[in-house]
């Protein structure tokens, strides 16, 4: 295997350093295998290739703990459009941002890092619509090694959604675009940021512009939630017992909402009846996979909780399967801000804040 080496350098370092310090790792750095028991992945995460697992589904992630000075990254990005948050010793407020080219490439991170321990994440901040990235593993200085793994966190999240799941456009501008992919920053999603207050492992199977009814393209929710692959409408199959979450968050309806009631483009219109009968079948599906956790049924916060209509359709499902037996599960809105685009960052941190204190009142989580 050849690796083409684009070294990107982490932009606090000066040119003669950078110089000095290339030349010396090239010759002296080695590849952590993406099979060494060092990683710690999360996520619905591709191992068919084990030296070359696929990241497909936005917050995907690898941990390591690691020695030395150096530290490349190497990816084989399928459409070179992903964008990933590279996070060392913990420093989220200022994490390295790749953009991944096409194809297989060596990213350098640093080349002076401090002669101790430091730990490592490599976070997808982008969705399937992005396509998948292989991680073919790190380069190291040549006597630097991984560490014991991190710990695995016991808690654990599962969220089902659209574009405001997937943290679209919320790096974006206030007064800007926000369908840039530079600007689609999953670990800064509401969700995202719940779980990391929680201490929870969190799974999010989301895509912009799905719905559960109708999309803007060509397949639904109900199709797609079973998927390992998170790249368009595919034959991958998720394997649930793989991975058994403690609560299940549905965040999904804003999409029908557009396209059935300002679009018209589900034709023959669904009644009321007929879009609530949709979801409870979809919350369903859910429960019939996790039978025991805890389902919450959530919409916001964009314009579909401007009105109390498509939240009394959600409140109608989750009734219904109460009145059923099944007493875990509840509902939550997020409050439309009357902000016409996708949330921003603060919006995020609002709902965050207020997914987190529900979870925790619900599971009795400290």
């Amino acid at each position: 295997m050849t690796i083409t080496r684009k070294r990107t350098p982490i932009i606090t370092l000066v040119a003669p350093l950078l110089i000095a310090c290339y030349s010396f790792f090239a010759a002296g750095s080695q590849l952590i295998s993406a099979d060494n028991k060092g990683f710690v992945y999360s996520g619905r995460i591709d191992f068919s290739q084990p030296t070359a697992p696929s990241l497909s589904w936005p917050g995907s992630s690898i941990k390591a703990n690691f020695s030395g000075a150096y530290l490349a990254i190497v990816l084989d990005d399928h459409l070179g459009k992903n964008f990933f948050n590279v996070i060392i010793d913990q420093d989220d407020t200022s994490p390295y941002v790749l953009e991944a080219k096409q194809g297989e490439h060596s990213y350098v991170i640093s080349t002076v890092l401090a002669d101790k321990p430091h730990s490592l994440e490599i976070y997808k901040r982008t969705e399937g619509e992005e396509g998948a990235t292989r991680f073919k593993g790190l380069e190291l200085a040549d006597k630097a090694i991984l560490l014991s793994p991190p710990k695995r966190l016991s808690r654990r999240i599962e969220i089902y959604g659209d574009s405001i799941t997937s943290g679209m456009g919320n790096e974006g501008a206030d007064n800007g675009v926000d369908n840039l992919r530079s600007e689609k920053n999953n670990y800064l999603a509401y969700g995202a940021i719940a779980a990391r207050q929680l201490n929870a492992e969190l799974h999010t199977i989301s895509q912009s512009g799905i719905g559960i009814m109708i999309s803007w393209f060509g397949f639904i929710m109900p199709q797609f939630y079973n998927q390992l692959n998170a790249v368009g409408n595919n034959d991958s199959q998720w394997d649930f017992k793989q991975w058994t979450p403690d609560v299940v968050l549905i965040n999904l309806m804003q999409n029908d909402s557009w396209l059935i009631d300002r679009e018209k483009r589900l034709q023959p219109i669904p009644n009321d009846a007929q879009r609530i009968a949709h979801y409870q079948d979809f919350v369903s599906n859910i429960r019939h996979k996790y039978p025991d956790a805890y389902i919450v049924c959530a919409l916001g916060s964009m314009d579909v909780t401007k009105t109390e209509k498509w939240p009394d359709y959600i409140r109608t499902a989750v009734d219904n399967l109460k009145n059923g037996g099944d007493p875990k599960i509840d509902t939550l809105f997020f409050d439309f801000t009357g902000y016409g685009q996708h949330p921003r960052v603060a919006q995020h941190k609002s709902n965050a804040k207020k997914l987190a204190a529900f979870i925790r009142d619900k599971m009795h989580w400290d």
